[in-house]
């Protein structure tokens, strides 16, 4: 399973940008699919996510500011970042899991696209 994320890039503080990532492959089905960040020296960590069922999870810092969607038919999540804050700097990772068949599962991650919030 490939994830193919887009958007991000460079944009002043209290602006918006958007990230997409979309998986293709064999899949039967997508249990979890959200967005990480790391900065650099820190751990990887969740931004938010949509899982099946239609539950949304987001990071504390994050909450009020960021949104995140799920087009079922595309398999693409959506990511919107609004009032962005320098601290939101990071490269972001999209990552995905679920199953190929019954039997198989996955859990695939896309390329980083940097994300950068100039003060």
């Amino acid at each position: 399973v490939q994830l193919q994320a887009s958007g991000g890039g460079l944009v002043q503080g209290g602006g918006s940008l958007n990230l997409s990532c979309e998986a293709s492959g064999n899949i039967l089905s997508i249990a979890f699919m959200g967005w990480y960040r790391q900065a650099p020296g820190k751990q990887r960590e969740l931004v938010a996510a949509f899982t099946r069922g239609g539950y949304t999870n987001f990071a504390e810092s994050v909450k009020g500011r960021f949104t995140i969607s799920y087009d079922h038919a595309r398999k693409t999540v959506h990511l919107q970042m609004n009032n962005l804050k320098s601290e939101d700097t990071s490269v972001y990772y999209c990552n995905a899991e679920g199953r190929m068949t019954t039997m198989t599962p996955f859990n695939s991650w896309g390329q980083g696209t940097q994300v950068t919030v100039s003060s």
